[in-house]
């Protein structure tokens, strides 16, 4: 299923949220803490595909048209408010360049989810994505949920995206079509199944989260 959009970025994560309901630390109520669990999600992909402006478009509300490549990793969190809780959300992004990949393969432990980003105008970013998906699927517990991500939507005419999302029909959870970071984007509900109940079932069977 693709999702598209070019609306809001932080309906986003609220899709996020209640779609991954593993791999989650949840904080004492008593605690010196103005929030109630914590996500860590992996940011992947090709250097030059978008991920550092994902990251602070969120996290800082605002657009950086000429990202920095990132050397390393590059941390960012928010605090958002879904359902009456306060979710804080940890979102590592990791350099794509190949001579980081020692490193970066260090912070996939624990992620409830890993955001797999390509360049809908650049085919070597998606010819690479299969190299991607090993290490998210080798180096996380079984039931982080990947999301395949096309970035740089606005270039409409170099696009190659309905070709890649029916090659990439076993990322488990579909894909996800970002017009431009500097307008965010909006979601549409999956079909079927309600993503929140999945929240709802992980509630009540917590003997199934792994972490």
């Amino acid at each position: 299923q693709l999702i598209t959009g070019s609306a809001i970025f932080l309906k986003f994560w609220y899709y996020i949220f209640f779609f991954l309901p593993v791999s989650v630390v949840k904080m004492a109520a008593t605690g010196p803490y103005n929030y109630s669990y914590i996500f860590k999600y992996i940011i992947i992909g090709d250097m030059g595909v978008g991920k550092s402006c994902l990251l602070h478009q969120f996290t800082e509300k605002k657009f950086m048209a000429d990202c920095p490549h990132t050397i390393g990793v590059e941390f960012g969190t928010r605090i958002i408010e879904v359902s009456g809780q306060k979710i804080k959300l940890q979102i590592w992004d990791t350099a794509g360049q190949e001579r980081f990949r020692a490193v970066t393969r260090s912070y996939y432990r624990g992620a409830a989810g890993a955001l797999m980003v390509y360049d809908i105008t650049r085919r070597s970013t998606y010819n690479h994505l299969s190299s991607w998906l090993t290490d998210a699927r080798n180096l996380t517990n079984p039931n982080t949920v990947i999301f395949l991500i096309g970035n740089k939507g606005e270039n409409v005419e170099d696009a190659f995206l309905d070709t890649a999302k029916k090659i990439y029909q076993n990322i488990q959870d579909g894909s996800l079509d970002l017009n431009a970071a500097e307008s965010g984007v909006q979601h549409k509900p999956l079909a079927g199944r309600p993503a929140n109940s999945l929240h709802t079932d992980q509630q009540a069977n917590p003997d199934k989260c792994p972490c």
